[in-house]
């Protein structure tokens, strides 16, 4: 998977965490496909304090996944779950988590 996708994810997981202006350059950047000069132009602020928050928002992400797992213990409840023949099993698990 490449960085950009991972860190879409993560910003599922963990983007509440983040503060308004991290979240509000995230998005731009990723999900609306800004550059960081068109981000700076529409918030009235420099390239480079852009560019600041994207990175800030990316570190925290990588940081809360770093210490929470919680992307990585999805992905491996989802490869315990392949392995259950038994679909009543699976859907009571799959109900607890979602």
């Amino acid at each position: 998977m490449d960085k950009r996708n991972y860190l879409v994810i993560l910003y599922d997981y963990y983007g509440v965490l983040l503060n308004d202006d991290n979240k509000k350059y995230f998005e731009d950047y990723y999900f609306d496909n800004l550059s960081l000069g068109e981000i700076a132009i529409n918030s009235g602020v420099s390239r480079n304090a852009v560019h600041k928050h994207i990175k800030s928002a990316e570190l925290k992400l990588l940081f809360y996944e770093d210490k929470l797992k919680l992307y990585e213990k999805e992905e491996k409840l989802k490869e315990a779950l392949k392995k259950i023949d038994d679909e009543s099993i699976k859907d009571e698990i799959i109900n607890i988590f979602s």
